[in-house]
């Protein structure tokens, strides 16, 4: 298959139209149906089901999809790579690191600081991200490590080495009745009528129903929760980045969280591989 081929097939499945799939991709309506045929018939399988009713993915269309998506992100992500290290042949070698902005940032700091004083070391450049991003910016190439949080990142696909675990804590709104706790169970904070937990975005953009404020980065939810609009679960190391008009208070039976390092599993980076070294040694 190519990945031409890919695309065109990815489009249709996605928008369930062919009309809409063309116009997507800029192309005419016959050629992309011919293409999704003639893909069909080497396949010796139906990937779509074609009616009055509209288009609609069959069981082996389906796997397809999953596959194709993979396929065409492993081959943006061999593109993005490959650039690097054409840069680094020129003599300006980097290696970009992706981290949730908010967390993790004192484990950031000194394993930034630990690579720097190594003697191979290259430039570091740090893309932080949203809630949830940092594993779509490693598989698609626009990072070449990153630092993940289980279980709520996911991990598949990737070499990881665990790097801490910790519990998660309360921030509350300094002052609230429940600010001065010795600690918290979880239903306690997710059944606070006056703060409700903060709804982030989905991969695709949208969020998820709920009276909790709209909030797409750490800021913004630092901000509404001193503002006594909302509270938030996080991370205990996230406290040492509170304001004094917020408070933290241990969740006991909240997931812990582990902190892992991940790399894709078929890297030959020097870089990546010095960077692991050191954060598993800290």
């Amino acid at each position: 298959m190519e990945t031409r081929e890919l695309r065109y097939f990815v489009a249709v499945a996605e928008e369930l139209h062919f009309g809409r799939a063309a116009q997507r991709l800029g192309i005419a309506q016959p050629p992309l149906s011919r293409a999704i045929g003639g893909l069909e018939r080497r396949l010796g399988a139906a990937l779509l089901t074609r009616g009055s009713r509209g288009v609609a993915l069959t069981e082996a269309g389906a796997v397809l999809l999953r596959e194709a998506r993979a396929a065409l992100d492993a081959v943006e992500a061999a593109e993005r790579r490959t650039r690097r290290a054409a840069l680094a042949a020129t003599g300006r070698p980097a290696v970009v690191l992706a981290a949730k902005a908010g967390a993790s940032g004192e484990l950031l700091a000194k394993l930034l600081d630990a690579y720097a004083a190594e003697p191979a070391a290259v430039a570091v450049d740090v893309v932080l991200c949203g809630p949830g991003e940092q594993a779509g910016v490693l598989r698609d190439g626009r990072a070449d490590v990153a630092l993940l949080h289980r279980p709520f990142d996911d991990t598949a696909g990737f070499d990881t080495e665990d790097l801490h675990t910790e519990g998660q804590v309360a921030i509350l709104p300094a002052g609230h009745p429940l600010s001065v706790r010795a600690h918290l169970r979880l239903a306690e904070v997710t059944d606070l009528p006056d703060l409700p937990l903060p709804r982030w975005p989905r991969p695709d953009g949208t969020f998820p129903d709920g009276p909790g404020p709209q909030v797409r980065d750490h800021t913004q939810l630092t901000q509404l929760i001193a503002l006594g609009r909302a509270c938030a679960v996080v991370p205990e190391s996230g406290r040492t980045e509170l304001r004094d008009t917020l408070a933290a208070v241990p969740v006991i039976d909240a997931p812990r969280v582990t902190t892992v390092i991940a790399w894709p599993p078929h890297s030959r980076s020097t870089a990546v591989a010095g960077l692991v070294r050191v954060a598993t040694a800290l």
